[in-house]
C-alpha cells in the first residue's frame, strides 16, 4: 500500500483544518517523493518553521505555510530515508525550541529524541487470506488473547549495552509467534508499541502517534511481525492512548510555544490530555488509528482509559474545583464526540477490525451503535466480572457462601454490553500480587483453585483476554524491567498448569458452544446457581446443536453423588476436568468419562444428573439427548407433591408447637 498522496492540495487541508481527513498521514510527516523529502506540519500563529537534521548540519530549511491553514510544507532535496530530522519552530515572541514529529513513522533509538526518515512503501504483505477471513467473520469466532509487553516477555543479553536487553521485532515473530500459536491463543495484544521514552510507562506516554518504537528495530520489521502473526493464523491488536501523552519537550507538548494538542493536564498521570474540542486534534487521532490498522495490518485497538477521556473531572479530588459541561454535568461531550467519530471511521475505512473500550463506569451503551447513541465500541473489558471473580476466589473457603453471589452477578448484567473478560497486566502490578497470589489457601490450594478459576473464565460467556505469565503461574508481580520467569517450567505444577492452559484454551476454540451466540441470553442457563453451602455452581452453554454443562466446585471439600437436575435426559461425556493428574490433581487414574441422567428431579427439571465433584475441581461435560421415560414427569410431579405435604406437616407441627 502506498501511504503517500502525491500532492498536497486545498481540499486535502481544508478537510484536516475540519478534522475529517482521516488519512493525514499520507500527507503529513516526512515522505520520500522525487526531488527529494516532502515535510508537511500543523504548526499555526507561529513566525516560522524549518527542517533540522543530520543532511543540513542543523541548519534550518524553512517550510512553507500553505494558507491561512497553519500547514507548513516543503520538499528538503538533500534528505533521504534513514535520516534524522526535527522541527525549528520560532515563535512570533522569539522563542525558538526543536520539536520531533508528530507524524514521525520512525524515531532516533532513545534516549535520542529525533525523528528518522522512513521509507514505508517497500515491504511485500503474505497476509491477504488472513485479511479476507477477519473481513468476513468479525465476531463468530472465538477470541483468545494473548497479552504481551514485547520488552520484557523474553530478553536477551547485550553485553555492549545492559540497559538494552531488548529482542527485536523479528526474533520476537520467530519466538512469540509459535508460543502463542502453541498455547491456543487467537490473538496478541501488545501494550504500546508507539514511539515513548520511558521504559517504566510501558508505552502508555507516547511521544511517536505514527512511529513503531525504534527499541525493537525499523517500522519494516514492525510489519514483518503482524504479517507472521497472520500467516501463523493469529490477530494483533495494538493498545492505542489517544486520552493523554507525556510531557517531554520535544513531544507534542506546547508545540506551537502554547498549548495546541493539549487542553489541560491530567491530574493522575502526569500528562497533558488531548483537545478533543480541536477537529485537528481530533482528526490526527484518528488518522493514527486507522494508520495502525491500514498500513501496519493490525487487528484491532484496544483504547486505553476511555473512562478518564469521558468524564471532565477524572481523577480530581473531591474538594478540587471542577468544570462543568453546558448542560451542566461532568461528561466530556467533545470525547463522547470523538469516540463516536472514531468507532464509525474505522468501521467504514478498516472492515473486520475491532474497537475495544478500556472503561470501568457505568456509562450505558459503549458497545451500542453510534446512530442509536452508543459510543460504537465492539467490545467493553469486563471490569466488574474482574473484581467480582478475583474477590469471590481470595475469601476463605468458610466464608464464601456468605459472598456466593459475586460469581452470579454478571449475568445479571452481561446482556447489556458485548463484554471481554480481561485478566491483565493491571492486575498483577503495584502490589497487587500475581493471580495465583491473590487466591485463598495453601500452595496447593492456590493450585487447584486456579485451573478451576480460568474453567470458570473460559467458559463463561465473553471473549477473554489474558496477560503473559498468567499461563506459567507466576508468583512474581510484573517487572518490565525483567524478562518473565521462564525457570517455573523446571517445577511440576508450573510446568503441569502451562500444559492445563494450553489445553484449556484449545477447548474453547474448538468447543462452538463455547463463543458461538455468546452474545445471545438464549445460549446461556444456570443450572445450580442456590448452592451456596456448598459452593457449587452449574450452567449450560448452547450452540451449534450443542449442550455443554459447566460444573465448578468452589470449596475445600468434595461432594458425593452431587444431584444436577435437567429438563431433559441425556448422556454426559467429559470432555474436560480440572483435577486430571496430567494438570497435577488428584485423579491419578483414569476416570468415567460418560455419564447418564435418570429420571426424576424438582422444580419442573425431570432428570437428574449425579455426580462426584473433587475438591476445588470443574468439570466440562458435553451432553447427548437420549430418549425420555414417559413416566418421568409423573414421577417428578409425585416427588415435588411429596417434598410439599412434608414440608405443610412440618411447618404445621411447629405452629401447634408454638400455640402451646
Amino acid at each position: 500500500m502506498d501511504i503517500t498522496d502525491a500532492n498536497v492540495t486545498e481540499e486535502k487541508l481544508y478537510l484536516f483544518n475540519q478534522g475529517q481527513y482521516y488519512h493525514s498521514y499520507r500527507i503529513f510527516g516526512a515522505h520520500p517523493v522525487e526531488g527529494g523529502v516532502r515535510f508537511t506540519v500543523w504548526c499555526p500563529e507561529v513566525q516560522s518553521v524549518g527542517v533540522v537534521g543530520s543532511f543540513n548540519n542543523l541548519t534550518p530549511q524553512y517550510l512553507t505555510q500553505q494558507g491561512t491553514t497553519g500547514v507548513y510544507c516543503g520538499i528538503v532535496p538533500e534528505a533521504k530515508a534513514g535520516d534524522l530530522y526535527k522541527y525549528r519552530i520560532t515563535t512570533w515572541e522569539g522563542e525558538t525550541f526543536d520539536k520531533a514529529d508528530p507524524y514521525a513513522f520512525w524515531a532516533e533509538v532513545r534516549p535520542g529524541t529525533a525523528s528518522r526518515i522512513a521509507q514505508l512503501n517497500g515491504y511485500t504483505w503474505h497476509d491477504g487470506r488472513y485479511q479476507a477471513i477477519r473481513r468476513s467473520t468479525k465476531t463468530a469466532r472465538p477470541m483468545n488473547i494473548y497479552e504481551v509487553h514485547l520488552g520484557s516477555w523474553k530478553q536477551q543479553e547485550h553485553p555492549e549495552d545492559p540497559d538494552y536487553p531488548f529482542l527485536t521485532y523479528r526474533q520476537l515473530a520467530d519466538d512469540l509467534i509459535p508460543y502463542a500459536k502453541e498455547m491456543g491463543y487467537t490473538h496478541l495484544e501488545l501494550l504500546p508499541v508507539m514511539e515513548h521514552p520511558f521504559d517504566g510507562s510501558w508505552g502508555y506516554q507516547v511521544t511517536g502517534f505514527f512511529a513503531p518504537t525504534s527499541r525493537y528495530g525499523a517500522p519494516e520489521d514492525f510489519m514483518y511481525f503482524v504479517d507472521q502473526a497472520h500467516q501463523n493464523g493469529l490477530g494483533v491488536i495494538l493498545d492505542w492512548v489517544p486520552g493523554h501523552f507525556c510531557r517531554d519537550a520535544h513531544g507534542l507538548g506546547r508545540f506551537n510555544g502554547k498549548m495546541l494538542y493539549e487542553g489541560a493536564d491530567h491530574p493522575e498521570w502526569g500528562t497533558y490530555k488531548f483537545d478533543f474540542s480541536r477537529s485537528e486534534v481530533r482528526g490526527f487521532l484518528i488518522s493514527s488509528a486507522l494508520y495502525w490498522l491500514t498500513c501496519f495490518h493490525a487487528d484491532g485497538i484496544r483504547v486505553d482509559g476511555v473512562t478518564s477521556m469521558l468524564y471532565l473531572n477524572f481523577g480530581l479530588p473531591d474538594w478540587a474545583e471542577k468544570t462543568y459541561n453546558a448542560q451542566g454535568g461532568e461528561e466530556n461531550l467533545h470525547a463522547v464526540s470523538f469516540l463516536r467519530q472514531l468507532n464509525d471511521a474505522v468501521h467504514t475505512y478498516a472492515p473486520g477490525a475491532i474497537t475495544v473500550a478500556e472503561e470501568s463506569s457505568a456509562w450505558p451503551h459503549v458497545t451500542g451503535n453510534t446512530a442509536s447513541g452508543g459510543l460504537g465500541f465492539d467490545y467493553k473489558w469486563d471490569m466488574g466480572w474482574m473484581h467480582d471473580t478475583l474477590d469471590y476466589f481470595a475469601t476463605p473457603f468458610g466464608e464464601r457462601p456468605g459472598c456466593y453471589g459475586k460469581l452470579l452477578f454478571s449475568m445479571h448484567y452481561f446482556y447489556n454490553e458485548l463484554y471481554l473478560l480481561a485478566l491483565s497486566h493491571d492486575e498483577v502490578v503495584h502490589g497487587k500480587k500475581t493471580i495465583i497470589d491473590k487466591l485463598w489457601g495453601s500452595y496447593a490450594e492456590k493450585c487447584a483453585q486456579l485451573r478451576t478459576l480460568y474453567f470458570y473464565m473460559y467458559t463463561h460467556p465473553g471473549k477473554k483476554l489474558n496477560f503473559m505469565g498468567n499461563e506459567l503461574a507466576h508468583f512474581r508481580e510484573w517487572d518490565e524491567k525483567r524478562e518473565l520467569d521462564w525457570n517455573l517450567l523446571e517445577y511440576p505444577f508450573h510446568d503441569a498448569f502451562q500444559k492445563y492452559f494450553a489445553a484449556l484454551s484449545r477447548t474453547y476454540a474448538s468447543e462452538p458452544a463455547l463463543y458461538d451466540g455468546e452474545y445471545n441470553p438464549d445460549c446461556f442457563e444456570w443450572v445450580a446457581s442456590e448452592s451456596c453451602a456448598e459452593g457449587v455452581y452449574a450452567w449450560l452453554r448452547k450452540g451449534r446443536g450443542q449442550n455443554l454443562l459447566c460444573v465448578m466446585n468452589t470449596q475445600d471439600h468434595a461432594h458425593k453423588k452431587f444431584p444436577l437436575y435437567l429438563k431433559f435426559p441425556c448422556s454426559a461425556e467429559l470432555v474436560l476436568d480440572t483435577e486430571a493428574g496430567a494438570w497435577g490433581g488428584v485423579h491419578k487414574a483414569h476416570r468415567k468419562q460418560s455419564f447418564h441422567t435418570t429420571d426424576g428431579g424438582v422444580f419442573g427439571r425431570d432428570y437428574t444428573l449425579t455426580l462426584d465433584l473433587p475438591a476445588m475441581g470443574s468439570y466440562l461435560l458435553r451432553l447427548s439427548p437420549e430418549a425420555p421415560n414417559p413416566d418421568a414427569a409423573r414421577l417428578s410431579a409425585n416427588r415435588a407433591l411429596a417434598q410439599k405435604r412434608k414440608a405443610a406437616k412440618a411447618a404445621k407441627a411447629a405452629a401447634e408447637v408454638s400455640d402451646k
